[in-house]
């Protein structure tokens, strides 16, 4: 496994770590722990250093799998979580959001607890809260850091001046945005330069797509009933359809290189710098170790222009979120 670092002076991880979110929650309640449990000691035989989780996954499974399925490798791991996204069980689609200092180290505490572990490598505001200054909730985490209860700190889907203005507060260990093929939106934001001019690391969530740039999904019938890309716009309709036509020819450059969709997607976010380190998630120690062989894929230039002509800027077709998830996005 190869490493970097998140940020010049930052800690050093594994070059993808492991997305766990579906393990337990979002891409259908059939979980599979037992299969979950082995995806994780796989990662971990694999190099995977980075493991990413939330409170909020479940909520609360989530932190409780890894937590138990990690804790004889606490030493070898790197481990993120974060806090900040509310969640209603009586609405299941609602996301409320707080970053009030108070909220914070209620939360680190319940981490902790549920991950098994008396520090958090790397703790993320999951999102930024309109109705506290970024300032006073940075300024939590920085107790959290004297206190020896969280190591680094990080920000999720954050814009440039909001993580600028953490950065003046605290030093920001690394940002994680969604960034893929089909969403390209931190280069265009500028939030992909900030992070490189600011020394942080950034955090790639989603670098297949949710799926969709492996190249194996057909249908919208694919998903199971309570999948959550059902409710999501690239997902829907008209949407997907026009979205398969750029995955047919992701699919058509990796069958020339001889690699798998997936693995050509990955290959190219890894590209984008030294400071960048994606988080494909997997549940299934099949899908875990076709991402782990991407890391040894180098593209040429001809194959980078290639697949950034194939995807440009806004390519996809339909929102990312629901409108209700998108109005928590920080831009």
């Amino acid at each position: 496994m190869h490493i970097r670092t998140l940020g010049p002076s930052g800690p050093q991880v594994s070059a993808i770590g492991l997305g766990c979110m579906g393990m337990t929650d979002f891409y259908s309640t059939g979980q599979d722990r037992a299969e979950a449990a082995a995806t994780l000691h796989r990662a971990v035989e694999q190099g995977i250093t980075l493991f990413d989780t939330a409170d909020m996954y479940g909520p609360f499974t989530n932190e409780d799998l890894l937590g138990e399925v990690l804790a004889p490798h606490r030493d070898r791991v790197f481990l993120a979580t974060k806090f900040g996204i509310l969640r209603d069980p009586a609405r299941p689609q609602h996301r409320g959001v707080s970053g009030h200092p108070d909220y914070v180290r209620q939360s680190v505490e319940g981490s902790l607890r549920r991950l098994r572990t008396d520090r958090i490598d790397l703790y993320y505001q999951h999102r930024i809260d309109p109705a506290v200054p970024v300032e006073d909730t940075v300024g939590a985490l920085a107790d959290l850091v004297a206190d020896g209860k969280i190591r680094f700190i990080g920000l999720s889907e954050a814009a440039t001046d909001t993580i600028r203005r953490a950065h003046a507060v605290h030093p920001v260990t690394a940002v994680q945005s969604e960034y893929s093929l089909w969403t390209r939106d931190p280069e265009e934001t500028g939030v992909l330069a900030t992070c490189a001019a600011l020394g942080i690391g950034f955090v790639p969530y989603s670098p297949l797509g949710r799926g969709f740039l492996t190249g194996e999904l057909k249908s919208p019938d694919d998903f199971a009933p309570d999948d959550y890309r059902r409710h999501s716009p690239r997902f829907q309709g008209e949407n997907f359809l026009r979205n398969l036509h750029l995955v047919e020819a992701l699919r058509q450059m990796a069958a020339r290189r001889g690699v798998s969709a997936s693995q050509l997607a990955l290959a190219w976010v890894l590209a984008q710098g030294p400071h960048v380190v994606p988080i494909p998630g997997t549940k299934r120690r099949r899908w875990l170790d076709e991402n782990v062989a991407a890391v040894a894929l180098t593209l040429t230039a001809e194959e980078r222009a290639g697949l950034e002509a194939a995807f440009p800027l806004r390519a996809a077709a339909g929102d990312r979120y629901p409108a209700e998830s998108m109005g928590t996005v920080n831009r």
